[in-house]
C-alpha cells in the first residue's frame, strides 16, 4: 500500500475522537469531526478517505444513515462503533452494505487497528479493480482490432464491437457463446486448428483469408493466447483478431515496387551495352555502304536488312530506356480533354486497323470518350503529350485485343485529390492530380496476370504478336513524369487503367520559349578526340568523323585522353567526343578535368544510357546508338554554341 491511508473519525464525544486518533495517528492520517453533517461535507470536498469510522449514536443522525448517505459521495469503507443497545441497526448496515465492519465500545484496541488496517487494505483493492475494469472497458472500447476474452470452456465473457462485427453480431449476442457457433462455416477448419496449437503450445499466431462480399477477400490476423491457470486451476484466454487487408496490400505493392526498380536497373544496364553493340553495328553498316559504290544489288539488299535490323534493336532498346528511366520526356503543360477530342479519330483508324490484322473479320470495338469539356473543370497536366497519345493508343490497342467479341472502349478523365497518408495511394504525393482512364469489356486478367502486367517482355499474347514493353513503357513514362498507374481488372469483368498524372501548376508561358535557331555550319578540318572505353564504338565515331573530313585521336579511357590532350599544343582539340559511362573515370570527370587543361574546349557527350544529373545543366548529349548524319548536327551545335 503507497502513502498512508486516510481514516475519517465521526463521534458526537470529543473524548472518543482523542482515543481513536491516539489509537491510530501511527499508521493511518487522521480527519476527525463530532457532527455527522460535517462530516459527509467533508466527504464531498476529499476524494481520498480509505476508511470511515462512524459512532452509531449520535443526536444530529444516526451513524447507519451518515454512512449510507456518504455511500452516494465515496467509496470509502466503513466501520460503525456501537454498543450492544444497538445491535439492530448494526445488522441493518452490515446486511445494506453500508458497513464492512462494526466494533462493540469499548474496544479492543489491537482488534480495531487490525479493523482499519484490513478496511484500508481492502479499499485499495477494490480501487485497483475499479481502476483495471475502467481501463479494460476503455480498451473493448477503443481498441481498433477485436479483442475478446474467454471462459476455460471456449465461451466469450467479454467483447468489444470490433470483435463481435466479425461474426455480424452485436456484443451482447456474442457473450456465452462459442466462437465455433459464431463463425462463418468455411472457417470451422481453420479455427479447429488454430485451438489446437493452442493448447498444445499456449500461444498461435496465423493469417487467414476471409471471404466477402462480391467475391472480395480480406486478410485477417488472428492472435490467440491462453492467459494461465487462476486459483481453481482452470486456464482462460485471449483472442485478437485484425484486418489487415490494407497492410497486405501495401506489402504486395512495396514488393512491386521494389521488382519494378530492379527490372528498370536490369533494363537499363543492358540497354547501356546494347547500345554500344548497336552503334558498332550500324555505324560499320553505314560505312561499309558509303564505301561500297560498286556493290552488286544482293549484297546492298543484305546490308539493307541488317540495317533496318539494328534500327529495329535500338527501337525495342529505347523502349527499355523509357521503362528504365525515359530521360527524353518533354514536359509541358497538356490540356488532357482537348487531346483526348484530339485524338479520336486516331484511335478509332488503329483499333479498326488491329481488328482487320490479317485479314480477319472481328466484331466491331466502338471508341467513346466521355464528354468532356477542352476549357472545363479539368486542369492542365505536366507531361510529355507525344508519350500520352503513344500511352492511350497502345492502352487502347491492348483493349481490342481483349474483346475477341467486340464491345466498348471509354476513355474519360476526373480530378482526384490525394491525401496523405493514404496507404492506397502507394508513394504518391500528396496532391491533385488528372485520372486518365481506359476501360474495356473484355476478357479481364486473373490476379497472377495482373501482378506481371508491368514486367518487361511479359505479355500474355500469342508469339509474333507483342514484345510486352508497351505497358512497361507507360509504366515509365507515367511514373517519370510524376504519376502513377493503376489498373482494376478481373476475369469476366473487364480491365480498367487509369493513369495519375500531376496538375500542372506553373504559368504555361513558362514552356512558351522559342525554338533555337538550327546550328551554324561547322568549318571542315576540326581536330576532334574521340575518347570512348568500347574499341567498337570509338573505331565508328572516329570513321564517321573522318567521313565528315575531321582529324581524329582517338582514347581508350580517361587518363590516355588526358595525357593525350596534355601533349597537344594549346587550343587543342577544337572538340572533344566523349562517351559518359567509362570504367575508372567517367566522362563527366574527364570532361571537367580537360576543362582545367585547355578552358573553352567544347565537349560532345556520347551515351547510351546516362543520368543527366551527373552531367553539366548545359552539356551537349548525343544518344546512342547515332547516325552520321546525327552525329554530324551534335558537332556543328557543339561548335556553334
Amino acid at each position: 500500500m503507497s502513502g498512508r491511508p486516510v481514516v475519517l473519525l465521526v463521534d458526537d464525544e470529543p473524548e472518543i475522537l482523542v482515543a481513536l486518533s491516539d489509537l491510530l495517528e501511527d499508521g493511518f492520517t487522521i480527519l476527525s469531526t463530532t457532527s455527522p453533517v460535517e462530516a459527509l461535507e467533508i466527504l464531498a470536498r476529499r476524494r481520498d478517505v480509505d476508511v470511515i469510522v462512524s459512532d452509531q449514536r449520535m443526536p444530529e443522525m444516526g451513524g447507519d444513515v451518515m454512512l449510507a448517505r456518504a455511500r452516494g459521495m465515496s467509496d470509502a469503507q466503513a466501520i460503525l462503533l456501537t454498543g450492544y443497545a444497538d445491535i439492530g441497526a448494526v445488522a441493518a448496515a452490515l446486511n445494506q452494505g453500508r458497513i464492512s465492519f462494526y466494533s462493540h465500545k469499548p474496544w479492543d484496541g489491537d482488534a480495531l487497528r487490525a479493523m482499519v488496517l484490513q478496511a484500508a487494505h481492502r479499499h485499495m483493492l477494490e480501487g485497483e479493480l475499479q481502476t483495471e475494469r475502467m481501463l479494460l472497458r476503455g480498451l473493448l472500447a477503443n481498441l481498433r482490432a477485436g479483442l475478446a476474452f474467454k471462459d476455460p470452456e471456449g465461451r466469450f465473457i467479454r467483447i468489444n464491437g470490433n470483435a463481435a462485427a466479425f461474426y455480424g453480431r452485436d456484443e451482447a449476442d456474442c457473450l456465452g457463446r462459442r466462437e465455433e457457433d459464431l463463425c462463418d462455416p468455411a472457417l470451422l477448419p481453420a479455427l479447429r486448428a488454430a485451438e489446437g496449437r493452442l493448447d498444445a503450445e499456449g500461444r498461435d499466431e496465423e493469417v487467414i483469408p476471409v471471404p466477402g462480399p462480391g467475391g472480395s477477400v480480406a486478410w485477417r490476423e488472428f492472435t490467440r493466447v491462453r492467459l494461465g491457470l487462476n486459483a481453481r486451476g482452470e486456464a482462460y484466454s485471449v483472442l485478437i483478431n485484425r484486418d489487415i487487408t490494407r497492410q497486405r496490400e501495401m506489402e504486395a505493392r512495396l514488393r512491386q515496387a521494389e521488382k519494378m526498380q530492379a527490372l528498370g536497373t536490369m533494363a537499363g544496364g543492358i540497354a547501356h551495352d546494347f547500345n554500344n553493340l548497336l552503334t558498332a553495328v550500324m555505324g560499320s553498316l553505314e560505312l561499309a555502304v558509303d564505301m561500297g559504290d560498286g556493290l552488286d544489288e544482293r549484297t546492298t539488299h543484305l546490308l539493307g536488312n541488317a540495317m533496318g535490323a539494328a534500327r529495329r534493336g535500338a527501337d525495342l532498346t529505347r523502349r527499355l530506356l523509357n521503362f528504365s528511366r525515359p530521360r527524353d520526356l518533354s514536359l509541358n503543360p497538356v490540356d488532357v480533354n482537348a487531346l483526348l477530342l484530339g485524338m479520336r479519330d486516331l484511335l478509332v483508324q488503329g483499333v479498326t486497323a488491329r481488328r482487320r490484322e490479317g485479314g480477319a473479320s472481328r466484331p466491331p470495338v466502338e471508341i467513346v470518350i466521355a464528354e468532356v469539356d477542352p476549357a472545363g473543370e479539368v486542369p492542365m497536366v505536366r507531361t510529355d503529350a507525344g508519350q500520352l497519345e503513344l500511352a492511350l493508343l497502345n492502352l487502347c490497342l491492348n483493349a481490342s485485343d481483349a474483346m475477341p467479341d467486340g464491345g466498348m472502349i471509354g476513355l474519360s478523365t476526373r480530378v482526384a485529390r490525394l491525401e496523405a497518408p493514404a496507404a492506397e495511394d502507394g508513394d504518391l504525393p500528396q496532391g491533385e492530380y488528372v485520372v486518365v482512364s481506359v476501360a474495356d469489356q473484355g476478357t479481364g486478367m486473373a490476379p497472377e496476370t495482373l501482378a506481371r502486367i508491368f514486367e518487361p517482355f511479359f505479355t500474355t499474347k500469342d508469339v509474333g504478336r507483342g514484345t510486352g514493353l508497351g505497358l512497361s513503357m507507360i509504366y515509365g513514362f507515367v511514373r517519370h513524369a510524376g504519376g502513377d498507374v493503376r489498373v482494376a481488372s478481373a476475369p469476366g469483368e473487364g480491365t480498367r487503367v487509369d493513369l495519375y498524372l500531376p496538375v500542372h501548376r506553373c504559368p504555361a508561358a513558362d514552356f512558351d520559349r522559342p525554338e533555337a535557331a538550327g546550328p551554324p555550319p561547322v568549318r571542315r578540318g576540326l581536330r576532334v578526340m574521340v575518347v570512348d572505353d568500347e574499341d567498337t564504338v570509338r573505331t565508328v565515331t572516329a570513321g564517321f568523323l573522318r567521313g565528315m573530313g575531321h582529324e581524329t585521336i582517338e582514347a581508350g579511357g580517361g587518363e590516355e585522353a588526358l595525357a593525350r590532350v596534355a601533349a597537344l599544343a594549346p587550343g587543342q582539340p577544337d572538340l572533344v567526343v566523349l562517351d559518359v559511362m567509362m570504367p575508372k573515370m567517367g566522362g563527366e570527370e574527364v570532361a571537367r578535368r580537360i576543362g582545367a587543361l585547355r578552358p573553352g574546349t567544347r565537349i560532345l557527350f556520347l551515351t547510351g544510357y546516362a543520368d543527366n544529373a551527373v552531367l553539366p545543366e548545359d552539356a551537349l548529349v548525343l544518344r546512342k546508338p547515332f547516325t552520321q548524319a546525327e552525329l554530324s548536327g551534335h558537332v556543328a551545335r557543339a561548335m556553334g554554341a
